[in-house]
């Protein structure tokens, strides 16, 4: 069975209470078994992690394949726009990585509106909320038919 690995970095672990307004009401937990359940409803198993930590975040990267995912889903939040650390990381592995946001990065802050990821990643997703994730699954699906 195809396995995808998606990642969610700093301050996600606070959805639901940090900024609804921004990004929801939706906790992880919820936003972890909604895109288990439409994976699964594409024969696919996801595995979801969060991290904090910067370091942990590119471990998980560089182990992705190792353990069997064919593809990841990156929410790098902040990092996304300045970690060339997960820059890196993602640059030095064959997996396809999509990053993804729930809100739309491009209408908010000017720091926010570059991503320093987006040109090692297959693509990126953002302002869709919830979906924002379920489109980056099947971006990666469609990434991993294509190889």
């Amino acid at each position: 069975m195809t396995a995808i690995l998606v990642l969610h970095g700093p301050n996600l672990n606070l959805l639901g209470a940090r900024e609804p307004g921004v990004y929801g009401r939706m906790t992880l937990p919820e936003v972890d078994a909604a895109v288990i359940r439409h994976a699964e409803a594409r024969g696919v198993r996801v595995e979801c992690r969060q991290s904090n930590h910067e370091g942990v975040l590119v471990d998980h990267l560089q182990q992705a394949s190792a353990q069997g995912f064919a593809g990841v889903v990156l929410n790098p939040g902040a990092y996304g726009h300045y970690s060339y650390t997960l820059r890196d990381a993602i640059a030095g592995q064959s997996l396809p990585v999509v990053e993804v946001h729930l809100s739309n990065v491009h209408a908010r802050e000017p720091f926010r509106h570059r991503s320093v990821l987006a040109a090692v990643c297959r693509g990126q997703i953002a302002g869709f909320g919830l979906d924002s994730y379920l489109l980056g699954v099947d971006a990666v699906l469609a990434c991993i038919a294509r190889r």
